[in-house]
């Protein structure tokens, strides 16, 4: 396979420039300043869609969804109302973009925390749409496969059975033919398995990345850790032990 089809080429002199305050906190944060963005493409109350300023992948459309306006809050936190605008909001957006014919494939995910990869601490999410690497190519659907938790309208939520990175990755599928409830329960969900990561599992950094394949949705959440050594160096993720007590203690946390 060509370079083009399987990797994508970071532009390291233009990551030199980003601005990163996970860590140096003091860093002024430019999706606070909401003035001085530039490129706009669309808004809906406080969450904005505007192309990236530090576009560091070639070869793609780099656009950053802005979530809300409070700088420290986390998804996990959001009143329902918010949440689900958010969500119809990128979903849309997202899909946009997949159906405009213009690129090989579209990935819209979200960093949070230290682990996670990302560099802006206020809640956002990306959606970059790859000119000529299809992502599905690069990934097995076995990983969607899992210990059922709770189901509602299309929507279900599952622990993986085969995480692609290891231990507790959770799964939300959305069926063929949903509509806006769907959307709105996906995103319920999606609160629940971050909050649970957050609060629940020692974990303070998560991504989450979302698949379309043909007409269904597939949601990852995923705890971001230290990298296992066995995935990194020989791709062999490993599966915790308790998922059927990860399961139970879900049950009793969010679907009494």
């Amino acid at each position: 396979m060509v370079l083009e089809e399987s990797m994508l080429c970071f532009d390291s002199n233009l990551a030199k420039s980003k601005p990163e305050s996970i860590v140096k906190r003091d860093t002024s944060c430019p999706f606070c300043e909401t003035e001085s963005l530039t490129n706009v493409i669309d808004r809906e109350g406080t969450i904005i869609w505007v192309e990236n300023k530090y576009p560091t992948l070639q070869d793609t459309y780099q656009t950053i969804i802005i979530e809300t306006d409070q700088c420290e809050s986390e998804l996990s936190e959001y009143d329902p109302s918010h949440l689900k605008q958010l969500f119809r909001f990128a979903f849309e957006k997202w899909l946009v973009m997949e159906n405009s014919g213009e690129y090989k494939s579209v990935i819209l995910y979200k960093n949070h925390g230290l682990l996670s990869g990302g560099t802006i601490r206020h809640p956002h999410m990306q959606i970059v749409g790859l000119k000529k690497l299809n992502y599905w190519r690069k990934v097995n659907t076995d990983t969607f496969d899992g210990e059922f938790i709770h189901s509602a309208g299309n929507v279900s939520l599952s622990v993986s059975n085969y995480p692609l990175v290891g231990f507790t990755e959770f799964n939300v599928k959305v069926n063929e033919n949903f509509n806006l409830k769907d959307v709105d329960q996906m995103a319920v969900y999606i609160q629940n398995g971050t909050h649970f990561l957050l609060n629940h599992l020692k974990c303070n950094s998560y991504n989450l990345f979302f698949y379309r394949l043909n007409q269904l949705i597939f949601v990852k959440i995923m705890p971001r850790f230290v990298t296992s050594p066995l995935f990194l160096g020989y791709s062999i993720p490993q599966v915790s032990n308790n998922i059927n007590e990860i399961v139970t203690k879900m049950k009793d946390i969010y679907f009494k």
